[in-house]
């Protein structure tokens, strides 16, 4: 009998701290990355949405677990998910605890930073994140700039240096993109 009771507590004890670890390690958590930069005589500039892969360095919610190279997740690219019937842009098993984590581009999140926004942060795009969050990012080719005045679009833009420099025949002047900086902050 006293063994079947401490089976039991022990038991429920076992229970109360598997529903708390799947609580946290699988609770949605909203991240939004954040941009600015310097922008000379662009007007506007955005990712080539839906189709840009966005790389991220990942961390575990579960045990902490910084991934140590960039993962790439594209909005338009969904994969199937093991333990459902739903479809992720992007999943991973963390290497140190084994979990299964995802995250996913929010479906019309996509922004642009614009010539308005110089000098602050602004949101580009929002991730779903389940298990996991994003710690730094690695912009990349894909993006799209277009000019004052014109409109001229500049397309594929690599910003892999943190700038872009080019040159607008039609206005007769250069165009860029310096300093770009960037940040993760959790939103509602």
């Amino acid at each position: 009998f006293v063994h079947d009771v401490f089976a039991v507590v022990y038991i429920g004890y076992f229970w109360n701290i598997v529903r708390k670890y799947y609580k946290y390690a699988y609770k949605m958590v909203k991240i939004a990355l954040q941009i600015k930069a310097n922008l000379e005589c662009i007007e506007k500039l955005y990712t080539n949405h839906p189709h840009y892969q966005w790389f991220l360095k990942l961390k575990c919610g579960s045990c902490g677990e910084v991934s140590e190279k960039f993962h790439d997740l594209t909005e338009s690219d969904k994969v199937p998910q093991k333990h459902n019937r739903s479809e992720t842009n992007l999943l991973i098993k963390c290497k140190l605890c084994s979990r299964e984590n995802s995250i996913d581009v929010i479906e019309g999140s996509n922004g642009a930073y614009t010539s308005n926004d110089l000098g602050k942060f602004k949101t580009l795009v929002t991730f779903d994140c389940r298990g996991v969050e994003p710690v730094d990012f690695e912009p990349k080719s894909g993006w799209i700039a277009e000019a004052e005045d014109n409109g001229k679009k500049f397309e594929d833009v690599d910003l892999t240096e943190k700038e872009w420099v080019d040159y607008d025949e039609k206005n007769q002047t250069s165009v860029g993109v310096y300093e770009l900086e960037w940040q993760f902050i959790k939103v509602k």
